[in-house]
């Protein structure tokens, strides 16, 4: 699995469906069509996506084909972005501050 494979595959908001679906627990192809609002060919190829990308695994059951996450990519994905997470929560720090040193403009005006 390559980063620019994950990437790719999280960018389409239908693989994005079909991955918080999957997050929920197993799925058949015609399972996740409906759920997601696909038609089976296309979840099919969405899933393939995914397959390759490292997101989902298959596993045969009987004449069933039964698609389930593989969160290892996504923690590699949520490492990376570790780093970024914490930038953006220091600004967020830095605006609260920053708004809590301001005086109330949002209250009643007082009266002459």
């Amino acid at each position: 699995m390559s980063d620019a494979a994950l990437w790719a595959a999280l960018a389409d908001p239908h693989r994005r469906a079909v991955v918080a679906l999957l997050r929920t627990g197993p799925r058949t192809v015609g399972e996740i069509a409906l759920a997601c609002g696909l038609s089976q060919p296309s979840a099919s190829k969405h899933l393939k996506v995914l397959r390759e990308a490292g997101l989902v695994r298959v596993r045969q059951e009987a004449q069933r084909r039964v698609h389930t996450l593989d969160p290892a990519p996504l923690a590699a994905l949520d490492a990376w972005l570790a780093p970024y997470r914490k930038l953006w929560g220091e600004s967020l720090d830095a605006l609260g501050r920053r708004l809590g040193a301001r005086p109330d403009t949002t209250g009643p005006t007082p009266k002459d």
